[in-house]
């Protein structure tokens, strides 16, 4: 018979992403609407060994659903590394009465909630907090969307500019592991090329592409970069490279950076933290552990903790064909 959960925790850790706040107002309502206490654990792990702690009701996250960010902060933390600072944050947890937790972020995050429920039993449910989208079982990640319309916005301004001058741009996006929100942002911004991690489409196929487009009648072309993308050292010398073969093009750089994680959260991820929220905490209360709330097929589900870190969320091999034929 399960544990009877009287409190619930819930955290943000790892970077953090547009829709963290709207999962915080939904663990927090739903754990009122059960009549069971929530508290929430500033900085992440940092905070959960610290006890910094602060007791949420369904009225103290009014008005969060619509912010970017996250309330509860995010914060590395070398101390949760060791074995003697997980013991400090059990014994915090106990000291404080928190029954379970409920952990928003991405897969770092998870490993530890992993390493930490093999030592000292203790229940956490993940929910999927990430703008690379790159965890394993769920289709969506919190942020993803967000950031997906963030880059698109940014890159319609910029080839503006671009057509006024003819000039080549490379746009660097974040994806150092995965080309999620380049591959379709560079599909949803006319993109002439896009180059990803997944793919090594090589300097020598990237020439030859913008030598089409110049021969096509393209004045000027739009390069969507995932910063992990290896075809270059970095996105200033690719460009350099470009220029020094292809004379015909004057090229510039775009590096978006944070501005990506940023924003007010879109209707689809407040809804799904929504969602994913509410389902965090009945699996709790239903006494399951190590587990992730997911999305597949527009129906909420879940996957195993482990499965989450240790699985690979492979890149969609349809987009890259649309992209290679919408590029002409």
């Amino acid at each position: 018979m399960p544990k009877k959960i009287k409190k619930i925790g819930v955290m943000t850790s790892g970077g953090d992403s547009p829709g963290m706040n709207a999962a915080i107002r939904s663990v927090v309502r739903s754990c009122t609407h059960y009549r069971i206490e929530c508290v929430g654990i500033y900085r992440g792990y940092q905070g959960m060994i610290e006890g910094d702690f602060i007791k949420l009701d369904a009225r103290g996250v009014s008005g969060i659903i619509n912010k970017g960010g996250t309330i509860l902060k995010t914060a590395r933390s070398k101390a949760f590394r060791t074995k003697a600072g997980r013991k400090k944050a059990y014994d915090q947890l106990i000291k404080a009465g928190i029954d379970a937790v409920v952990l928003i972020g991405g897969d770092g995050t998870f490993t530890g909630g992993m390493v930490f429920n093999k030592e000292f039993d203790f229940p956490f449910i993940g929910i999927p907090g990430t703008i690379d989208n790159d965890i394993f079982g769920t289709t969506f990640t919190l942020g993803y969307d967000t950031a997906l319309n963030t880059v698109v916005e940014a890159v319609d301004k910029i080839r503006d500019t671009a057509s006024s001058h003819s000039r080549l741009f490379f746009i660097e996006v974040m994806g150092r592991d995965a080309g999620f929100i380049a591959l379709n942002t560079g599909i949803g911004a006319g993109a002439e090329e896009i180059l990803i991690p997944e793919e090594d489409l090589g300097l020598k196929r990237m020439l030859r592409s913008l030598q089409r487009s110049k021969r096509s009648g393209k004045s000027s072309s739009i390069v969507i970069v995932a910063e992990g993308d290896t075809i270059g050292k970095n996105v200033f010398e690719l460009a350099e490279y470009v220029e020094k073969n292809l004379p015909q093009y004057e090229a510039r750089v775009s590096v978006l950076g944070h501005m990506q994680r940023g924003g007010a959260p879109s209707c689809f991820d407040r809804v799904l933290a929504s969602r994913m929220g509410l389902k965090a905490v009945e699996l709790i209360l239903d006494g399951e552990k190590n587990l992730m709330v997911n999305i597949n097929n527009n129906k909420i589900g879940v996957t195993n903790l482990e499965k989450a870190v240790k699985g690979k969320h492979k890149i969609n091999q349809e987009l890259i064909r649309v992209s290679d034929i919408m590029s002409i």
